[in-house]
């Protein structure tokens, strides 16, 4: 079983994902996975807290795959092993919680996920850099050029695309003031044009919402992967 959801932002969403919120992680094991769309944030510090947080979600039934958001400490996250799983990339955080890296294609249960993390932080001009912001939230060209590679090999078609924003014009028709057009959304413009996908989900805009069919935005709710 696969279920997806979107951010957590630490400790503070986290409890959407206890036994009474999530309850089909009941009938789950470490062969099943959640999957969190962005702003993990769990890796934020070494303090106490997170690693409470980080301690029992890695004693959870399932295993927890996350992609990185904006609001990350990316100095942290990428100090972590980079290992290969589930058929690309990962920082292991946990023994079973693991960061799906940009531009990497992940197979699970015979499905295959194009991942790209990143996004802007619109509050970022009251954050500081390296201490409560980093540059690394905008996707590098050598992450994008990673995916492009990736994604070549697999004749530029996957199952599904799990970003942390959107697409342009996707962004463009979520009633919230997030959505204006940047740098990463313009990134993400270029591999919408090129991926042959059934389905692409995010997060960052902290809705619920389907748009087109084939794109949902999700922040709240947590579904699974029918596939």
């Amino acid at each position: 079983m696969i279920y997806l959801t979107g951010d957590i932002h630490g400790s503070l969403d986290i409890h959407k994902l206890n036994a009474e919120m999530f309850v089909e992680q009941k009938n789950m094991n470490k062969n099943d996975y959640l999957i969190i769309l962005g702003d993990f944030g769990l890796t934020w510090n070494n303090g106490d807290d997170c690693k409470y947080w980080l301690d029992w979600l890695n004693n959870k039934n399932f295993t927890t795959l996350f992609i990185d958001g904006n609001h990350e400490n990316f100095f942290n996250l990428y100090q972590y092993p980079t290992i290969d799983f589930l058929g690309g990339k990962t920082h292991q955080i946990k023994s079973s919680i693991y960061h799906l890296m940009r531009g990497e294609i992940f197979t699970i249960e015979n499905s295959t996920f194009f991942v790209m993390g990143g996004g802007i932080s619109i509050d970022r001009a009251y954050r500081i850099d390296g201490l409560s912001w980093w540059k690394e939230e905008i996707p590098s060209y050598a992450e994008i050029e990673n995916g492009f590679s990736n994604l070549k090999k697999y004749n530029n078609r996957v199952d599904y695309v799990l970003t942390h924003s959107a697409p342009t014009d996707i962004s463009l028709k979520i009633l919230s003031h997030h959505c204006e057009e940047d740098v990463v959304t313009k990134i993400l413009d270029k591999f919408k044009e090129k991926i042959d996908f059934k389905k692409w989900y995010f997060g960052h805009h902290h809705q619920n919402k389907i748009i087109d069919d084939k794109f949902e935005l999700l922040y709240s709710n947590i579904i699974k992967v029918n596939h």
